[in-house]
């Protein structure tokens, strides 16, 4: 079981990277084999070998996830954690409509692109981005909570700047939370915008803010991702340190 827990768990071991450049092959091939099978008019003969390339990733995949549950030391814990519902939905389509001829359920198939994020357990880059968010989520919830005030409060404004002017565009701050929205993410598209001006000195403003509401993430974003990358440099230089050390007293023993 241990053997097996390092397998599953670590890639720093042989058979570990190997079961990771395993995974990651059959990944990108189901993703593959998915954009084939949209293809309008495609030979009956190639439908059934795409289907049994699915069958098999499906398979792999299922036994993947079940040995994870197996060998972790906190099974709930993985189950509901990100990777854990990533394993979950790249296989969950599959069986959801095996055998099924309810039409409804056949939009369920479009979650097989979450395959594309299993990806991301085997990516170093994405840990450590997953690892910067978790060090910054308690300022991007309050980040986003004042965003969502900040929406509000400008729809409230430009409704009763432009109500007058253009009825039909800005009939409620609900029809305005539409500008709101489009404008503080500096979108634009230009499909409601303001003719009076009140309401265009009222934008100006409020393009201002959006553009900080685009910095200020991407400020706490590139400074979490730099502390990760020093915890990583100083664990690695740790690790290198007590190697050296252990290989000198191997050499005094001797």
């Amino acid at each position: 079981m241990a053997t097996l827990k390092q397998i599953i768990e670590r890639n720093d071991t042989k058979g570990g990277k190997v079961l990771d450049l395993f995974i990651q092959a059959l990944i990108l091939i189901s993703l593959v084999s998915f954009t084939f099978e949209t293809m309008p008019d495609l030979p009956e003969v190639w439908v059934h070998r795409l289907r049994v390339i699915e069958i098999f990733c499906v398979i792999v995949f299922t036994v993947e996830y079940i040995l994870r549950i197996v060998v972790a030391d906190r099974p709930f814990r993985f189950i509901f954690s990100l990777f854990g519902i990533f394993d979950l939905l790249a296989i969950l389509p599959f069986y959801l409509t095996t055998g099924l001829d309810l039409r409804s359920l056949r939009s369920f198939r479009f979650l097989r692109i979450v395959q594309l994020f299993k990806l991301s357990r085997y990516n170093r880059a994405m840990h450590r981005l997953i690892r910067a968010m978790r060090l910054i989520k308690e300022e991007f919830l309050l980040f986003f909570f004042i965003t969502v005030i900040l929406i509000y409060f400008s729809a409230i404004g430009i409704y009763y700047l432009e109500s007058h002017a253009q009825p039909e565009q800005f009939r409620s701050v609900f029809e305005s939370l539409w500008w709101a929205v489009s404008t503080l993410t500096t979108v634009g598209y230009g499909d409601i915008y303001p003719v009076t001006t009140g309401g265009k000195i009222f934008t100006y403003f409020i393009l201002l803010l959006g553009l900080a509401i685009v910095a200020i993430p991407t400020g706490l974003v590139s400074s979490a991702l730099a502390e990760v990358r020093r915890e990583d440099y100083l664990a690695e230089l740790e690790r290198k340190a007590r190697a050296e050390a252990d290989l000198k007293e191997d050499l005094l023993h001797k």
